[in-house]
């Protein structure tokens, strides 16, 4: 990264923007090669093979689309279809993953569906592809702002421009439809781009849909051909249209199946479409034989009408189904056919008025079926300009521009009657995706929340707290400023200014209630992000707190916002994987907002809903919580959460449960949500409810190389923002002797906390601190350590704590002889240091622990990730921590 900055200082910005658009345009021009040989090869096997036609067509179409299919689910669902619309949407600033991944995916997949015989196109996966491989290397190498969409733009322009060999049209097609920008720097990186694809595919063998093989041929115009030609526009027009309406159509009827996957959608259609091309050869020829056919004028009318109209429905059908396909070359296919068609009805009309048919059949034909391709080729996309232009840079035929001008003039008018607005817009919306056209709508910030930005971890202060340990607590930090907290409930923010004529009063008894700013201005998480800087600016503050309600759940800084618009013009990748399809809310019920927290508890078991109902509402008592219960409804993959049918018996049946135990004690909230994941979907409530700490069961340990539990409660472990608590059930659901290990960290903060909420669940609770020593261990220094924390303990617990300390070599088995000979109820493991967890993590402790020990384990995770999370829930006493260091 340090070379390419130094190569940016040397050359240029502009020269290193033209460097990377050389190497897009190399490797997107490899990329159309390698699925043009790739779909050839495939394609040759399938029409030479000898085995019979009637077995081997449709179980190529089944498998081969069932295998593409399965790649788009289990790698990259965002590369369904032609791609086109992700790329548009991607370059409007929408969320959209392009990176190595998707590319590969898509060449995959297109490989295997046109390899299958689908009616599709591979010139739209290749725009795809293009784009996707300029977003990785813009990733890769630091890229400038200002010209990132640019790289973009330029991949998917050489993308095209490789699999048509027509670099001008591809210029077009991405200035004209997806970026809608002549700038300099856009035109000239697109060009390059373009310009390179096209040579790469040329020189190693990727001819593309060229049609320079038809120059030589005789084309023009003459005044007989103009109403023919005005006909053929109509004509492209309503079928393109009615076209363009069948793809939804189609998209309708795929989606109704909702119990039908992704692959075997994708196999049907392929199955279907090889079923046909046995009955009926010639919808087994591909894109470029039935091209070709249609040209040359070769076959009568009824084969070509028939050619039609198989083309017409396979091809809405292969794109309905989701397979990794385009629509550029069956509109091309289709146009060809439809001239073809209206030259047959000018050669009768010629021959009608006694002109000589001989002479200008073969003429007809050419000019027909090449203006017939670029109507409907801009019929579909709505690209007129680019249509025009990339008939003719495949032909290289000037006889040719004024009759694709009336025709694609024509066709494109009459299109957008039958069916109005862009196809790729319009494909974007039936996804969700809504592309604004306004200068305000189109500013990526105009729909961000302070939600989507304030830091939710915050360090407060309490009201009680004395000015000079207001001023140390100021000087371990490098904030500026702080929200203070009074019973849970912000009553003020104190800054440096506030102090800054404190600091000669050390020994003042002044407190911070006595000096804040009370009564602060503060937004709610749902405020806008204009009114969030404009209060900002009005009022001269560098950070506002966010409330919900009484309730502190963050706030938001100057630099919050700055950092964010800088990540968001870098272009930082949200995510690496398939992005995740939001859970889908069917019950909510909700209590008064009086609590000063939240407590999650996913429930899901029956068996160990009891456990933990009853120790949340121990915790909730004890911290003023309000309780949040929720129960996931798992879905299959293939079907929407908002569309799927399910069971509530269980639901009810755990939510009822959980209205039982709190008994109107604390403020109970529950829900029922469907989705496809159960951590993304905890993590979803974490974030939208403002959760404190959340509280899970576990059951069964993780079998999983690197997971310390298993994907639900490992996921929340390393990624929730809030402590997080994880119980195994044990043999008995007793809380009386209790087993505190050192090395496991229940000195920390959080569990020190926990631990008189969870001792009133038992009957003259006992506690046993122990430690584990090795045989290079100070054990006289360690037993003095062990005394005084054991101090602490009793005076914070009000009760006896013993001392137990153990030699054991491996921490997990003393802590389980330990558990074994004082027959403990209860063990509860923690740490309170990122480096000490991880340790805990790798090293299996809690795990080794849970599998062989018979008493209920308590997990307790307090790391630097949300440790200052847990500084919001601290008393208001104003006292610093009792402890504030871990074990070595």
């Amino acid at each position: 990264m340090l070379r390419f900055r130094r190569l940016h200082r040397f050359f240029g910005p502009k020269r290193v923007a033209f460097l990377e658009a050389c190497i897009i345009g190399v490797v997107s021009g490899l990329a159309a090669v390698a699925l043009k040989q790739s779909v050839e090869i495939l394609t040759d096997w399938r029409l030479t093979s000898t085995l019979p036609t009637w077995l081997l067509l449709p179980l190529v179409g089944l498998l081969g689309g069932m295998a593409s299919g399965w790649l788009l689910e289990r790698v990259a669902p965002e590369a369904t279809g032609s791609g086109i619309p992700k790329v548009k949407a991607a370059l409007a600033y929408v969320d959209i993953s392009l990176n190595l991944r998707v590319a590969l995916a898509k060449l995959g997949s297109t490989i295997l569906a046109l390899g299958a015989g689908l009616s599709l196109g591979r010139q739209g996966p290749t725009v795809q592809i293009g784009a996707a491989l300029a977003a990785q290397l813009s990733q890769w190498v630091p890229t400038s702002p200002e010209y990132r969409r640019q790289l973009l733009a330029a991949g998917a322009a050489a993308g095209l421009a490789a699999g048509f060999n027509a670099p001008i049209a591809g210029v077009l097609f991405v200035v004209e439809e997806l970026l809608q920008d002549f700038s300099n720097l856009t035109l000239g990186t697109a060009i390059l781009a373009s310009f390179v694809g096209a040579v790469v595919s040329r020189l190693l063998g990727g001819q593309g849909l060229n049609l320079s093989t038809f120059s030589t041929m005789q084309t023009g115009l003459s005044v007989q051909d103009l109403p023919f030609l005005i006909l053929l526009g109509v004509l492209a027009g309503i079928f393109g249209g009615i076209f363009s309406q069948g793809v939804f159509t189609s998209l309708h009827f795929f989606q109704q199946m909702k119990t039908i996957s992704l692959p075997l959608r994708i196999g049907l259609a392929g199955g279907f479409t090889g079923l046909v091309g046995a009955l009926l050869p010639i919808a087994a020829q591909d894109n470029t034989g039935l091209r070709e056919l249609l040209i040359t004028g070769n076959g009568a009318w009824q084969m070509i009408a028939l050619a039609f109209v198989v083309k017409f429905v396979l091809t809405l059908l292969a794109y309905g189904s989701g397979a990794s396909g385009g629509l550029f070359a069956p509109a091309l296919v289709l146009g060809a056919a439809l001239g073809s068609l209206v030259s047959f009805v000018a050669q009768a009309s010629h021959g009608w008025f006694g002109l000589p048919v001989d002479t200008l059949a073969s003429s007809n034909t050419t000019t027909y079926a090449l203006t017939g391709m670029g109507a409907f080729f801009s019929a579909v996309t709505r690209g007129p300009i680019t249509a025009i232009v990339i008939v003719f840079e495949m032909t290289a035929n000037f006889n040719l521009v004024l009759p694709l001008m009336i025709g694609s003039g024509l066709a494109y008018l009459l299109s957008d009657k039958i069916s109005s607005g862009s196809i790729y817009d319009r494909l974007l919306a039936f996804q969700g995706i809504h592309l604004h056209v306004t200068p305000a709508e189109a500013n990526p910030w105009a729909n961000l929340t302070a939600a989507d930005l304030m830091q939710r971890r915050v360090e407060t202060l309490s009201a009680k707290m004395t000015v000079p340990e207001a001023l140390e607590a100021f000087s371990r930090s490098h904030h500026r400023g702080f929200p203070v907290l009074k019973q849970g409930k912000l009553v003020g923010i104190v800054t440096q200014t506030d102090l800054g004529d404190k600091t000669q009063s050390r020994s003042s008894n002044l407190c911070l209630q006595d000096i804040m700013t009370p009564e602060p201005v503060t937004v709610t998480p749902e405020s806008s992000l204009p009114h969030v800087l404009d209060l900002l600016n009005r009022l001269k503050v560098s950070r506002i707190p966010v409330t919900d309600g009484n309730k502190l759940v963050g706030i938001i800084t100057r630099g919050d916002i700055i950092r964010a618009e800088s990540e968001r013009l870098s272009g930082k990748p949200a995510e690496t994987g398939p992005a995740a399809t939001p859970s889908c809310g069917i019950y909510r019920m909700r209590s008064p907002a009086v609590g000063r927290g939240r407590l999650l508890v996913p429930l899901s078991d029956p068996e160990t809903a009891p456990l933990l109902l009853n120790m949340a509402v121990a915790i909730a008592r004890q911290e003023q919580y309000e309780l949040e219960c929720v129960h996931v409804v798992l879905v299959p993959r293939s079907i929407p959460p908002e569309e799927a049918e399910v069971d509530l018996g269980i639901s009810q049946q755990l939510l009822s449960l959980a209205e039982q135990w709190t008994q109107d004690t604390v403020p109970l909230h529950t829900q029922i949500r469907v989705a496809h994941d159960v951590a993304t979907t905890l993590l979803e409530v974490i974030k939208k409810r403002h959760i404190d700490q959340v509280l899970l069961g576990w059951r069964r340990p993780s079998l999983t190389p690197g997971r310390l539990v298993g994907n639900v409660v490992d996921t929340l472990l390393r990624q929730a923002p809030c402590p997080v608590i994880v119980v195994k059930p044990g043999d008995t659901a007793t809380f009386n002797r209790w087993l505190l290990p050192s090395a496991g960290g229940p000195n920390s903060k959080l569990a020190l906390r926990l631990m008189p909420a969870l001792m009133s669940l038992g009957h003259a609770p006992t506690i046993d601190l122990c430690a584990i020593a090795t045989k290079h261990d100070d054990q006289h220094c360690m037993h003095r350590q062990l005394v005084r924390r054991a101090g602490i303990l009793e005076r914070r617990l009000q009760t006896i704590i013993k001392i137990r300390m153990t030699v054991q070599e491996d921490i997990a088995t003393g802590i389980l002889n330990l558990s074994a000979h004082h027959h403990s109820d209860v063990v509860i493991l923690g740490a309170s240091r990122e480096s000490l967890f991880s340790h805990v993590m790798k090293g299996n402790i809690p795990l080794a622990v849970a599998q062989k020990c018979p008493a209920t384990v308590i997990l307790v995770q307090y790391n630097s990730i949300n440790a200052k999370a847990v500084r919001i829930a601290d008393s208001d006493d104003g006292a610093p921590p009792i402890l504030t260091t871990d074990i070595p």
